[in-house]
């Protein structure tokens, strides 16, 4: 249990460092526009973290290597949805929708880190 809660905290951490510390308005502007370095650099981020926090559990290199791959291409989608969405429907901070959009996106992203972790600790425990 200690240990999940372990690695469920540090994906919490790195989300925020990812998305609020790390991600540059280039990253921001570049997301909706599909296969712009922006966008791929901040997925590559997250995922590069992510990577970083798995290698300290005992996981077979394949393992790891699709984790990583894999939060790269969901995080990836789901920023450039995100963002065609909010485009598409003429979406501003001022507008609610805005703020729905971007809940949804956080909560996305938040079980797609909870289902890293469950993989993880899955395969660590073999």
């Amino acid at each position: 249990m200690n240990e999940a809660l372990l690695l469920i905290a540090a994906f919490q951490a790195k989300h925020f460092l990812a998305d609020f510390v790390l991600q540059s308005g280039s990253m921001v502007r570049n997301k909706g526009i599909y296969g712009r370095p922006g966008g791929l650099a901040h997925a590559a981020i997250h995922a590069g973290l992510s990577g970083l926090i798995l290698a300290a559990l005992p996981l077979p290199a394949a393992t790891l290597l699709a984790l990583i791959l894999g939060e790269f291409a969901v995080h990836y989608h789901l920023d450039w949805a995100k963002e065609r969405l909010a485009r598409a429907l003429a979406l501003t901070p001022a507008r609610p929708g805005f703020w729905r959009l971007l809940g949804f996106d956080q909560l996305l992203h938040h079980l797609t880190n909870l289902a890293m972790a469950a993989i993880a600790l899955s395969e660590a425990a073999r």
